[in-house]
């Protein structure tokens, strides 16, 4: 990863400034409680700024090596448990599974028909993965990431503003002051530290050597994953550094929105609103559903089936109590099923669209 020859001090300084500034929307995030506050606060300011003309810079390549870290973050919220776990709700798992294939083929056959998002854009922003594989998997398969970051980050900022809202108003839940688990890994032992360090660069350089798809977050997620699940650490990475890594990410995304106006988006919030009531309403009939079958409580299933990330929806019930293990094992199951199958779906279904990789999606 080679920074640009144009990368001189007045350009850093402006980037700097910006990452500041987006730092601005972390903190007022993480305030107000939200989950996942540095990167979705970060967006929200630098985006706001962005489309009112403000004079930011993007991080540009630095967010590459922050993608790592993020995969890092989602592959150590794997344990050895888990295979236990799987054999313990089959009939949940599969159900979320189905949910995910079902309800995210309606929305992007509802954007593909009804916007002119094109094909591409529509398959990676229909998807209810996480905003940072997906971004970089529709930018991977010739899609505008602006476009796909913002209907995903419409969806997870009603997502986490919405879901903690129905707890708090229906079940009188109050989420902490602060999301559990932000300072996990802050006494990392050196050699866990070395060992996740390890993952983000194997897995970086390793995934881009064999093709992986976004090799950035998928390479780093894999290995993070394994040194987890097989004991090899059961460590997680600095919460400092994880903020960090958000921050930029999620200044990065805002900045991919400089000299667009709110006119130019308007169309697309108006569509990711909708794609996210959908997903919404259809968690709550497939929550409610299989608490008739199984006679699992509607308050966690409901949590499982909610359209939101792996890390936005583990903080959620961290901050709510709900059944952890259970809802992050479910959406983990989730999140690493979207990243295995979209890109082999992507390959079966572009070309009915005329779509080869070698054509931009055009909005």
């Amino acid at each position: 990863m080679k920074l640009p020859n144009n990368l001189t001090p007045k350009i850093v300084a402006k980037i700097m400034a910006t990452i500041a500034f987006g730092a601005v929307g972390g903190f007022i995030a993480d305030y107000l409680t939200l989950p996942l506050p540095w990167l979705i606060g970060a967006l929200i300011i630098t985006l706001i700024a962005a489309l009112s003309g403000a004079p930011l810079q993007s991080p540009g390549r630095l967010r590459h090596y922050m993608i790592t870290i993020l995969g890092v973050m989602l592959g150590s919220g794997f344990s050895p448990e888990i295979f236990e776990q799987i054999t313990q709700w089959p009939v949940s798992l599969a159900a979320v599974l189905l949910y995910t294939i079902g309800v995210t083929a309606i929305i992007i056959y509802c954007l593909t028909k009804f916007t002119k998002f094109g094909f591409v854009n529509s398959f990676f922003g229909g998807a209810p993965g996480g905003l940072a594989e997906l971004v970089i998997l529709a930018r991977e398969y010739g899609g505008d990431e602006r476009l796909v970051s913002l209907m995903h980050s419409t969806r997870l900022m009603l997502t986490v503003l919405t879901i903690p809202f129905f707890y708090r108003f229906y079940y009188d839940y109050t989420p902490a002051a602060r999301a559990a688990g932000a300072n996990i890994g802050n006494d990392i032992a050196l050699l866990d530290f070395v060992i996740l360090l390890g993952c983000a660069v194997l897995g970086y350089f390793g995934g881009k050597k064999i093709k992986l798809p976004a090799y950035q977050i998928f390479g780093p997620l894999v290995l993070s994953a394994f040194v987890h699940i097989t004991g090899i650490t059961d460590a997680h990475l600095p919460g400092s550094l994880i903020i960090a890594a958000q921050l930029v990410f999620g200044t990065a995304l805002g900045c991919q929105f400089i000299g667009i106006t709110l006119k130019d988006v308007s169309k697309t919030i108006t569509a990711s609103i909708m794609m996210t009531f959908v997903f919404i309403i259809m968690a709550a009939v497939f929550a409610y559903g299989l608490s008739e079958i199984t006679g699992l409580p509607f308050r966690t299933l409901f949590l499982t089936f909610s359209p939101g990330g792996l890390p936005e929806m583990t903080l959620i019930s961290l901050s709510l109590n709900i059944d952890i293990a259970f809802v992050t094992t479910h959406h983990s199951i989730r999140v690493i099923f979207l990243l295995a199958i979209v890109p082999v779906l992507f390959y079966w279904i572009a070309p009915h669209f005329g779509i080869t990789l070698q054509n931009k999606d055009k909005i």
